[in-house]
């Protein structure tokens, strides 16, 4: 970029809402819509030309000109101006302020104008620069700009795409219009133009207007000698004479306005990198978060500092680790690993060689494969011992550490779950990326910004230092969150429920879980089996073979060969997503789409049979990794694999979980049983508590079956005359009003009319009326705090709550009425879970919990035990949460996940 004090200032001044509309064109609006129902295709496209144009142009200074919707001098004289454009797209609404947030982060300032065109800022801007003996770009897709081209002074514009941007000089200008750039509005004036709705000269095309420009010097001349041009063309010119006046005074850019931004406010700066990671992460853009940082690298030198940690001691005997104890006092202290990367299915996860250990003022790093009988003494008492400490990721910590037969206590902090109590939206936890958001502190070379708190660069001395940094970080982040915790009210979920959990599910994860490798494969077959089946009765029922995994010629033979309904329209034609061939089947029921739509099922089921077969440890168990920081809702996330996406409800769903079993205990005994756990309509339970309705409080103490008892009462029926479809119907009713379900939601779930919909959500609310006030309630509630909350007071913000657009407000209003409730469920369930295994614990059990998936818990169940069991997992989960009526746990026993089903 030119900032050299000896090279010409460069100014890149852009036309916002030119530029903005043609990335809205360029990129698909459905591939970038974030989970609040925001389109982000302007902005990304925005952002990304930004960044090509500064790459590329290497400007030392930038602005941006945007129009605003009040009247310019231009439509007050001619009332047509710019007239008959087309209706904005509703996928647009929004995303101006979005790029103005990201200009704004980016310093880049942004320049509007009442009565005033971004066109005339522009011009205003390169007529300064061009005094200022400064070069200028301009980037607009308007042609009028190509009035400002001078020797000093080019325009970039954009032609197709978001990266086809050529730059147009003067030669440019001269060969395309056979006119200079100072005679280009001469030019319009007589051709017209359209984008502007000024109509020019009828029968006078480019040729003719610059054969006349050229011919007479100017606009001037023609109208100068208007009688002295003949034929019909001439005749033309005379009669609309006044129009050409006009147009020429129109297409006029104003080059003397009085700025609110002076040229040297326009230095290209470093942009505010907690600003940019925390807007990136609410559009959820990734990879372009990636370019602008490295973009700006260079000159990031004054900013970007890579403070080192603290110069550490290398610590190998019992007496230097007793001495830095010492020192250190009661301070807490900031751990990390370091170590070798093991295979995904080891549960270790890390083969632990070094331990680093921070202050803000002292460090110190531990070799453990240099250590001698006393050091190792040492370290695994003070490990142990209540120390406080902080960690980035401790459950990975836990695990890693057993490895070495290693305990770790004291843990007072865990800073990916502050972070994450702290602001719950966001994409990203990793260590690097929150030390660039929170303190500015940037991971160098040396320092590759890797996930978590497990450094596994070991080459020499290197290794160690760049442990002992993210230590450092651990320790500067812990002392920053603390009084955020403070303030959101959360400091006693970190403490109470997240960090006890996280041990838990780091002793869940070594366990696993054992299945039937056999069993496994003879699915593996079978899925195989009906998937080849499926394919072969859909090519008959067409009489051709297709690719099924192909959607473009899907849509050839549902729209074209087969002359179905038409879906919802794409980029790339007609959806033909799960959703949309559900549908349709409902509507035209063909036999290829029946063989489609189970072809895609049995896919489905193979790739999670493959993903098992692939996850199976040294030790024949899968073991899940689980995240406490993914959903917003506090909801635990599975992955690899990923456990949660195991369907429930269909027969070939049930028939991989026949596949996890008991397995053998550390002693190499079988154990008995498997035993799951779960709540009996635990969010329906959660909603009559916070809404305080007395009469489904009575129901669910009564022990009745709730969505009959409601559907006597919508009915006005007796519970014994309630039918299994109105008990269907009212069920449907009662989640999804937590849900904010609609009138039209409901009906089409249900498959009846709105009306019919729209009368049973009004009779619902009208026999509970303390739930139709407390849903009514909560939203806006939530308008005023700018956030919902679990009775434990797990927070969710929803500044989209107040947003002028109406489709993000509703999104947010539905997520307002559902985080409270899903919260709560979830909230209850972490703390059954630190119950239980406390109590097995303190009882010496060998059984042990394995899974948590969908509110279920699984347990593996030791000879003897069962009894036992049974009574601590029913006890734990009633008693996990204090609700105005009693949480209902159901259990289930089985050899297999299946058969413990219930």
């Amino acid at each position: 970029m030119s900032t050299a004090a000896d090279q010409t200032p460069k100014l890149l001044v852009i036309d916002g809402h030119s530029m903005a509309f043609r990335a809205f064109y360029a990129l698909p609006a459905e591939t970038f819509l974030t989970d609040s129902g925001q389109y982000t295709n302007a902005v990304h496209g925005f952002t990304s030309m930004l960044l090509t144009m500064i790459r590329q142009q290497k400007p030392s200074h930038v602005a941006v000109a945007f129009d605003l919707d009040t009247p310019t001098f231009r439509s007050e004289e001619y009332g047509e101006y710019k007239a008959g454009r087309n209706k904005t797209p509703e996928e647009f609404h929004g995303q101006i302020g979005l790029i103005i947030r990201v200009m704004q982060a980016m310093r880049i300032p942004t320049v509007s104008l009442d009565g005033f065109e971004a066109d005339d800022i522009i011009a205003t801007f390169a007529a300064k620069a061009e005094a200022a003996g400064w070069q200028a770009l301009v980037v607009s897709g308007d042609r009028d700009a190509f009035q400002l081209i001078t020797e000093t002074t080019s325009v970039l514009y954009p032609k197709k795409g978001i990266s086809d941007i050529p730059p147009m000089d003067a030669a440019a200008i001269e060969e395309k219009y056979f006119v200079t750039p100072a005679q280009y509005p001469d030019l319009a004036a007589l051709v017209g133009e359209s984008a502007d709705n000024l109509p020019g000269v009828p029968g006078v095309g480019p040729k003719t207007a610059a054969k006349w420009i050229n011919q007479y010097g100017g606009l001037t001349g023609i109208l100068d000698n208007l009688d002295a041009i003949g034929g019909k063309v001439g005749d033309s010119l005379r009669e609309h004479v006044e129009s050409v006046r006009r147009n020429r005074r129109l297409n006029h850019l104003l080059r003397d306005l009085d700025l609110p931004v002076t040229l040297e406010e326009t230095a290209l700066q470093h942009p505010d990198r907690e600003q940019i990671n925390e807007l990136f992460d609410e559009l959820q853009f990734k990879t372009l978060r990636t370019r602008l940082f490295e973009l700006f690298g260079e000159e990031a030198d004054d900013q970007d500092v890579h403070q080192e940690a603290p110069e550490h001691r290398r610590l190998t005997s019992g007496t230097d680790l007793n001495d830095w104890f010492s020192q250190v006092g009661e301070t807490p202290v900031g751990l990390a690993l370091t170590g070798e990367a093991l295979p995904i299915v080891d549960p270790l996860g890390l083969d632990v060689q070094g331990l680093a250990f921070s202050t803000a003022d002292t460090a110190a790093f531990v070799p453990l494969t240099e250590l001698d009988a006393e050091a190792e003494r040492v370290l695994a008492s003070w490990l142990a011992g209540d120390h406080p400490k902080a960690v980035h990721d401790v459950k990975a910590a836990y695990k890693a550490l057993s490895g070495r037969g290693l305990e770790l206590g004291g843990v007072v902090d865990d800073t990916s779950i502050s972070a994450y109590l702290i602001q719950p939206e966001r994409r990203n936890y990793d260590l690097p990326d929150l030390s660039a958001s929170y303190l500015k502190l940037h991971f160098g070379e040396s320092n590759p910004a890797q996930a978590g708190q497990l450094d596994v660069d070991m080459a020499g001395d290197g290794g160690a230092a760049e442990a002992v940094f993210r230590a450092f970080i651990t320790e500067q982040l812990s002392a920053m969150f603390a009084p955020m915790l403070v303030e959101r009210e959360a400091s006693h979920l970190l403490t109470d429920i997240e960090l006890p959990l996280a041990r838990v599910l780091s002793e869940m994860e070594l366990a696993g879980v054992a299945v039937s490798e056999p069993a496994l494969k003879t699915l593996m077959a079978d899925f195989t089996a009906t998937i080849d089946a499926a394919q072969q009765a859909a090519f008959e029922a067409i009489g051709h073979e297709v690719n099924l995994g192909s959607p473009k010629q899907l849509q050839v033979v549902l729209f074209e060969e087969l002359g179905m309904p038409k879906t919802k329209k794409i980029k790339t034609g007609y959806s033909t997503d799960a959703e949309a061939l559900a549908d349709l089947a409902q509507k035209q029921p063909h036999p290829f789409l029946v063989h489609l739509l189970a072809y895609r099922d049995a896919t489905k089921l193979r790739q999670t049979v493959e993903g098992l077969l692939k996850s199976i440890g040294a030790d024949g168990r899968v073991h899940t990794t689980y995240a406490q920081n993914i959903a917003a809702t506090g909801r635990l996330s599975s992955n690899n694999p990923n456990l949660q996406n195991i369907p429930i409800r269909s027969e070939e769903g049930r028939r991989i979980r026949e596949v996890f079993v008991a397995g053998t205990d550390v002693r190499g005994k079988d154990y008995e049983t498997l035993l799951t756990a779960d709540y009996s309509q635990i969010e329906m339970r959660i909603m009559a508590h916070l809404s305080g309705d007395e009469a489904l409080i009575q129901a669910f103490r009564d022990g009745e079956d709730l969505h009959r008892f409601v559907g006597s009462h919508i009915f006005n029926v007796a519970p014994e005359e309630v039918t299994s479809a109105m008990r269907s119907k009212v069920k449907a009713m009662s989640y999804g009003l937590a849900y904010g379900l609609s009138s039209y939601g409901l009906s089409k779930q249900l498959n009846i009319s709105v009306d019919e919909a729209r009368t049973l959500m009004k009779d619902y609310f009208e026999r509970f009326g303390a739930v139709r006030d407390y849903l009514r309630g909560v939203v806006e509630q939530a308008r005023v705090d700018g956030y919902t909350q679990t009775i434990e007071g797990r927070r969710r913000y929803l500044p989209d709550l107040l947003s002028d657009q109406r489709h993000l407000r509703e999104i947010a209003e539905r997520v307002a009425l559902n985080s409270p409730i899903q919260g709560s469920a979830a909230d209850l369930l972490k703390r059954a879970m630190i119950g239980v295994a406390k109590a097995f614990d303190a009882e010496g059990l060998a059984s042990r919990m394995l899974l948590q998936v969908h509110d279920e818990l699984v347990v593996e169940v030791a000879a003897g035990e069962l009894e036992r069991v049974s009574a601590i997992v029913k006890e734990q989960m009633a008693q996990a949460g204090e609700l105005s009526l009693p949480l209902d746990v159901q259990i289930g026993v089985g050899r297999s996940w299946f058969d413990a089903g219930h």
